[in-house]
């Protein structure tokens, strides 16, 4: 018995290709802080040099897997806004850092950058966040609610 071509996959050569979704991009503006740019470009050069070691292997999985992350960098490239630093602290603004003093006394150190520059881990945080929303606008002396937890603006810098 043959079986319907419809149920077979044709293929044009030896090697199977894979087609990797695209990773999802934020519908928020994509500001960035120069570093930001900096690290935007150097995913760009990086994924260049891992799709020619890819090629050259003929790693077709390491190669679809280098051609969408290079999809999304290069998309998120083309729409990146830099934000210059702003030299006026008296409210809190997208690059600046912000300490902040929780309820217990305790105070937590943040910079407000572009969604793809965050690390919690390191007080990087995405403007977009609740808490970089809650802060942004602000000053020293005010108070900013974030889910049943309110934090006081100490500097801003």
């Amino acid at each position: 018995m043959r079986m319907s071509s419809a149920f077979t996959k044709e293929q044009d050569d030896d090697n199977p290709r894979e087609d990797l979704p695209d990773r999802p991009i934020s519908p928020h503006r994509n500001l960035v802080t120069v570093e930001g740019l900096q690290q935007i470009e150097g995913e760009l050069a990086r994924l260049q040099k891992e799709i020619e070691r890819a090629t050259a292997a003929e790693d077709n999985h390491a190669l679809a897997l280098a051609q969408r992350d290079l999809r999304y960098w290069t998309a998120r490239r083309a729409s990146a806004e830099v934000i210059r630093p702003i030299a006026d602290h008296s409210a809190v603004r997208f690059g600046h850092r912000v300490v902040v003093e929780l309820d217990g006394g305790e105070r937590r150190s943040f910079r407000l950058v572009g969604e793809d520059e965050a690390d919690p881990t390191k007080g990087l945080i995405p403007y977009v966040a609740p808490l970089a929303t809650a802060l942004m606008g602000k000053s020293v002396g005010d108070r900013a609610e974030v889910i049943h937890h309110s934090a006081r603006i100490v500097e801003i810098g």
